[in-house]
């Protein structure tokens, strides 16, 4: 079966992509004896499609990467394609989590596209100590399968070094059509915007924000950057963010806001200050003062205490809040009602989870 390219994917998808949208980064609902629980992850699927968000991105490091060694790799992405499918009639961004050795990546990225996904996101972590060649390499073999996202992932977390030659490189390869820029890392994420600058591609790849340490800076910063003779500006789209697997119905309208103020060319003070308090929900909710032990928990525990999720269990029973973590998360509901979503999940939870 041949490969899928960027081009044969339904226009409206590539524009709403272009355009820039709110992803988010789709956990994993398990129930009490940590067994998959359907019925919670349809509601979660849902509940971001009703939200507003423009895609959804599956089998990523928030689902966790270890469904792949329990067999659910395969349902997970089956059931959010065809919640999508069956749940709304307008253009969603599918992407799939891939990773892996070039064989696995390759395979993974098959099954997504016989799914109907658009993208794959592409995790290097696996590639750790290759060499600049062969991480090229094994990106062109996947992007042969379907249409590529890059991912930079910070290392806190497995993320591996990747410098501007890698991704002016990276996103010269055809099939790229976005990059995913998470290493939490200003002069990383300034890589990324001169490996683009260089590579001529600016056109055809799009930012998304994966900085969940600074998400509001990042979607109204431009990027000017000056390589190769020329001066390019670049700016951040979209976010496909952990942080926004989380109150994702107040992250829609935030960015709908910001998008406003770049369009006008105008950010008010009010909308700078905003930065600083969606960090500060993402110190706790992410769990930064344990180096993020607790940041897919961090996640659960919320979407538990609104009834999108039974438990906040992780598939590693050790994988746990962390001390103190709780509380922190008590005090961002009761220091930031604004963006929890309350009403949005009370009005509607029934229907999501039938």
């Amino acid at each position: 079966m041949a490969g899928l390219h960027w081009s044969e994917l339904p226009a409206d998808v590539v524009a709403s992509l272009r355009h820039g949208v709110v992803i988010p980064a789709h956990p994993l609902a398990l129930d009490e004896r940590r067994q998959f629980d359907r019925v919670s992850q349809r509601a979660l699927s849902r509940y971001y499609i009703d939200a507003g968000s423009g895609g959804l991105a599956v089998g990523v490091h928030a689902t966790q990467f270890q469904i792949r060694d329990v067999g659910l790799y395969q349902p997970v992405l089956e059931l959010a394609a065809e919640t999508a499918q069956s749940w709304t009639r307008r253009p969603l961004v599918m992407i799939a989590g891939v990773i892996g050795t070039t064989a696995q990546a390759q395979a993974e990225a098959r099954l997504a596209r016989t799914l109907g996904y658009h993208a794959a996101l592409l995790g290097l972590s696996a590639m750790k100590g290759a060499s600049e060649d062969e991480l090229i390499a094994h990106c062109t073999a996947v992007a042969a399968q379907m249409p590529l996202i890059g991912f930079y992932l910070q290392a806190a977390v497995g993320g591996i070094r990747l410098s501007r030659s890698f991704w002016r490189r990276f996103a010269a390869i055809d099939n790229v059509v976005a990059i995913k820029v998470a290493p939490f890392n200003r002069y990383a994420t300034l890589d990324v915007a001169f490996g683009l600058a260089a590579a001529g591609a600016e056109e055809r790849v799009t930012l998304y924000t994966g900085n969940d340490d600074h998400i509001v800076a990042d979607l109204v910063t431009p990027l000017r950057v000056r390589t190769g003779g020329r001066e390019v500006t670049l700016r951040f789209k979209g976010g496909l963010l952990g942080h926004w697997s989380v109150w994702t119905r107040s992250a829609v309208m935030l960015l709908e806001r910001l998008q406003g103020c770049v369009a006008t060319g105008a950010i008010p003070e009010d909308i700078l200050a905003l930065d600083a308090q969606v960090t500060d929900c993402n110190s706790a909710i992410f769990d930064v003062e344990h180096d993020f032990a607790g940041c897919i928990p961090g996640c659960h525990e919320i979407l538990r205490r609104q009834g999108l999720m039974r438990t906040a269990h992780c598939l590693d029973p050790n994988e746990v809040l962390s001390p103190g973590q709780a509380s922190e998360i008590d005090r961002l509901f009761a220091t930031y009602p604004e963006f929890v979503d309350g009403a949005f999940v009370g009005d509607n939870l029934s229907r999501w989870r039938s």
